[in-house]
């Protein structure tokens, strides 16, 4: 299993990133969920290794446009999935799985040099 990167390939979070890991010489695999949507699967993986909270990004425009009745949804695995897997730009980027297993959220230099 390679590292994988998943998120939105013009997210100025994951250009970062993506600059961090090339200057590390480090190999990925990245997954654009806006050209390949994720999985119920794929976030329920995610789940296995981190809280809903920490994977939910409510710092972007696509929550704050949300009724309180869909940010309620978000609090619980069951009625959040689907909702991300629909909005997937309220996921938090990036998302890296290492061969390890584990995996971080969001662009931590400190924290991703570690699992290098």
């Amino acid at each position: 299993m390679s590292i994988k990167v998943y998120g939105i390939k013009n997210c100025n979070t994951m250009k970062k990133t993506f600059e961090f890991l090339d200057s590390k010489g480090a190999g990925y695999d990245f997954i654009d969920y806006k050209k390949q949507q994720p999985s119920q699967e794929l976030l329920a993986g995610f789940l296995e290794k981190t809280e809903l909270s920490s994977l939910v990004n409510k710092k972007g425009m696509t929550y704050r446009k949300m009724t309180e009745d869909q940010k309620t949804a978000l609090e619980s695995t069951e009625t959040a999935l689907p909702i991300l897997v629909d909005h997937s730009s309220m996921i938090k980027r990036p998302v890296i799985t290492y061969p390890d297993g584990s995996l971080t959220l969001g662009f931590n230099e400190e924290e991703i040099a570690s699992k290098l």
